[in-house]
């Protein structure tokens, strides 16, 4: 049991205690429960006897932050309460914007290491490099103390205005900056650029305040290169904003076309159709879902798969079929209470069941064979739903895909698994970073980043690298490894130049199954 469980356990034993004194002595107090439940009586008469009679003073914000938390814990797993800290991350994580200084870090050894300034951002400004290495925010180490990542990012937010000393080491030298803190863009379209001639490929991580717009001109950078057909890619993608997913799935649905459906006890059925302006219509589509895909992400995949506008691949996506409703406090707390289902144009509700083991659905998708072998798959088969052109789909537990792509788990060595609990590559490539800093801070052009990674000789370097680690690949393991590792240390330490994650992503595909397979199958246009 957790230590969120176990004070709501705790209190709430207090409060039954009460309760059973409260009725042993007062047996004939006006106020005893009548046994109407309808409009929360019995609880607001047990605060009440608690606020009148505990033996001691009584923190009245956690316990009713506790009974809240109680409540909402018998609904389904999806309605929260969230404390202001809480409500604040999360509303900043979909706003498309954050309060901060600007920069992107990693922490492969213990230390934050400036992976790209936000241009035009207050670090920039500042002078901030890539590749400085960030050892205290105002008078704290952060460096060589193993402080947790999103740690060292709180300390780096703040309100626009307010200042922050942040000091790095650079070439060997502490140098101390002041930097104002300003309002930051959070981009949710990760990657758009062209796989080949006529395809087009696009990352999306969320669904975010500024998603269709990122969107739209991302898919009109890829049409004036003569995109013909696109890879939507969003996989891990577990949601955001509903408006967000009905502009996406507008861009590509005929007028009149379903997008989805809700509805829910308190609120009447609510349709969402295209409007047939869309500028996408005639583009191939490919969507890319996987078991982290879920919320809005399934609401774009559902639209897309009934009315037969693209092929879904990948694997079945989590299964969130509900909808949330924000409702925020005074006090900067607030719920997000579900108030409907949402359902794809065919009518089925992909919410999965609220088991037990809810929490740990994907695990059990590891446990019972679904991730590699699509026989293997739980759906509920007891209904089944049609697509506009009559093809069998299933409700009941997310998104099948149209084309299933297992997990590869072939290559996983012992000696590349070594190297992923050390973070071997991450670190690896930051030290490349290092040496070559001046050439690769240089270099926007893909092929021209490639020719040069290919003549740094990568391959031998990190075996060099990780022998001093104590990670020796045994007979034949490094053979096997090789042509799954070497994209990814391309990726990484590509990511050091002016591509930044496009260049990541650039390199990764040549190991992506899911890409592969979306490009070899191409989706026509209904």
């Amino acid at each position: 049991m957790n230590k969120g469980n176990a004070l709501i356990a705790a209190l709430l034993g207090v409060v039954i205690g009460i309760c059973a004194a409260l009725v042993y002595f007062s047996a004939t107090d006006d106020r005893k429960f009548d046994g109407d439940y309808s409009r929360w009586r019995k609880l607001n008469l047990i605060l009440q006897q608690i606020e009148e009679n505990y033996v001691d003073t009584i923190d009245v914000e956690a316990m009713t932050d506790a009974a809240v938390e109680a409540a909402l814990h018998e609904l389904d797993p999806h309605s929260v309460y969230l404390p202001p800290v809480e409500l604040k991350e999360s509303e900043t994580e979909l706003a498309g914007n954050f309060e901060g200084i600007g920069i992107q870090f990693n922490v492969p050894n213990d230390t934050a290491i400036v992976l790209s300034v936000i241009s035009g951002g207050p670090s920039e400004k500042a002078g901030l490099l890539q590749g400085d290495r960030i050892l205290k925010v105002d008078d704290r180490v952060i460096a060589g103390v193993k402080m947790p990542q999103d740690s060292m990012v709180m300390l780096m937010k703040g309100p626009s205005g307010s200042k922050v000393n942040i000091t790095v080491s650079r070439d060997g030298t502490d140098i101390p900056f002041e930097i104002v803190r300003d309002r930051i863009p959070l981009n949710s379209v990760d990657a758009a650029f062209m796989l080949n001639d006529t395809t087009g490929y696009i990352r999306l991580s969320k669904f975010s305040r500024t998603t269709y717009t990122e969107f739209h001109k991302a898919s009109e950078k890829l049409l004036s290169e003569g995109m013909k057909r696109l890879v939507f890619d969003i996989r891990d993608n577990s949601g955001g904003y509903l408006d967000q997913a009905l502009l996406l799935s507008n861009e590509f649905l005929r007028k009149g076309d379903m997008i989805v459906y809700m509805e829910g006890l308190h609120r009447s059925r609510e349709e969402f159709k295209a409007d047939g302006k869309g500028s996408l219509q005639d583009i191939g589509l490919s969507v890319l879902i996987s078991e982290a895909s879920a919320s809005s992400s399934e609401i774009f995949a559902g639209a897309i798969q009934d009315n037969d506008r693209g092929v879904i691949v990948g694997r079945r996506s989590f299964g969130k079929g509900l909808v949330q409703e924000p409702v925020n406090f005074t006090d900067g707390s607030g719920i997000r209470l579900t108030v409907s289902r949402f359902y794809t144009p065919s009518g089925r509700c992909i919410q999965k069941p609220y088991t037990s083991d809810y929490d740990y659905d994907i695990i059990e998708r590891y446990s019972h064979g679904e991730m590699t072998d699509a026989d293997s798959i739980r759906i509920d088969r007891s209904v089944e739903y049609h697509t506009v052109s009559g093809r069998k789909v299933y409700g009941g537990g997310g998104i099948v895909p149209d084309i299933f792509v297992p997990i590869d788990t072939t290559l996983a060595t012992g000696f590349y698994v070594q190297c992923n609990k050390k973070a071997e590559q991450m670190r690896f490539a930051s030290a490349m970073f290092d040496r070559y800093r001046d050439r690769l801070s240089e270099i926007d052009d893909f092929d021209e980043l490639k020719e040069y990674l290919s003549g740094l000789d990568l391959g031998r370097r990190f075996l060099e690298y990780a022998a001093e680690d104590g990670i020796v690949p045994k007979t034949g393991e490094w053979e096997k490894t090789e042509p799954y590792l070497m994209p990814q240390l391309n990726a990484l330490v590509g990511r050091y130049s002016k591509l930044d994650d496009e260049a990541f992503y650039r390199f990764y595909i040549e190991i992506d199954d899911t890409i592969r397979t979306a490009v070899d199958n191409p989706s026509s246009v209904r």
